[in-house]
């Protein structure tokens, strides 16, 4: 646990490509873990009465590449705040024909492309074994906040999606996105796990907010996505989605009021 002294706060939110500030004023902390440290120091400020915690997820400077950042460190360093419920917002390319660059979509499920990457804090079971019920990844309570927020700011919002999760860095070939869209799933992106499943573990209610960037390669002609065009459309979105999770923060229901964001 987190020394008495260290200040707390009850919801995260986790910024993504073009989001590595939140708020004009906050106080930064730095928070030691055993997984090494977070992306950067967290900054705590009130949201309509919260405190809440903000984590870059790149580093302040983008210095991360989605597969060197130290996820358990970040959700360790949240947790050890005190964070009981985070959302978490992604650029991600749309893998369905009819999605446009700045749709906004909650998705519900998720698929792990990923090979590698840490994606527990259960290194060893200390006694019994341990294993995250994970059928349905996201907080049905944290989602429906991120929707209602959106229709406040009426900004149309996509009820559920699965979004499938690759190592990065580099973009997917037009094959491997073809393939991506033939399953059904709607999104790709390059950080949305492990950050869920380790969130499940430390039962923390946990949502993801996709912000469409881009069509990805192999869903129509040309030469694909490209960083430029990536950072570029968040940028556009940036100040919205700020809103957007201010407003959510706001319409959160009480933390531990959810039953189903229990591991066991």
């Amino acid at each position: 646990m987190a020394p008495s002294a260290q200040p707390k706060a009850q919801v995260g939110i986790i910024g993504g490509s073009g989001l590595y500030e939140l708020f004009d004023s906050a106080r930064a902390v730095a928070v030691p873990t055993a997984y090494g440290s977070p992306s950067a120091p967290v900054t705590i400020a009130e949201v309509d009465g919260r405190s809440v915690a903000f984590l870059p997820r790149h580093g302040l400077s983008h210095e991360y590449p989605p597969h060197q950042v130290n996820y358990r460190a970040n959700i360790d360093a949240l947790d050890q705040l005190g964070v009981r419920q985070i959302v978490a917002p992604y650029a991600v390319g749309g893998l369905e024909s009819g999605m446009t660059s700045g749709d906004l979509v909650v998705p519900d499920q998720l698929v792990d492309w990923t090979r590698g990457r840490p994606q527990s804090f259960h290194d060893e079971f200390a006694s019994v074994p341990e294993h995250a019920r994970f059928a349905d990844p996201y907080c049905a309570s944290v989602r429906r906040s991120v929707l209602a927020a959106a229709r406040l700011q009426d900004w149309p919002a996509r009820d559920g999606g699965t979004l499938v999760v690759i190592d990065g860095p580099r973009f997917s070939t037009r094959a491997e996105s073809q393939f991506f869209a033939a399953q059904g799933w709607s999104l790709i992106n390059m950080t949305g796990h492990p950050e869920a499943v380790l969130a499940r573990e430390r039962r923390i209610c946990f949502a993801s907010v996709g912000l469409v960037t881009d069509l990805d390669a192999g869903v129509h002609e040309g030469d694909g996505v490209s960083v430029q065009e990536v950072l570029a459309t968040f940028a556009q979105s940036t100040q919205r989605m700020r809103e957007l999770l201010r407003a959510t923060v706001g319409l959160l229901p009480p933390a531990g009021e959810c039953s189903g964001c229990r591991p066991d």
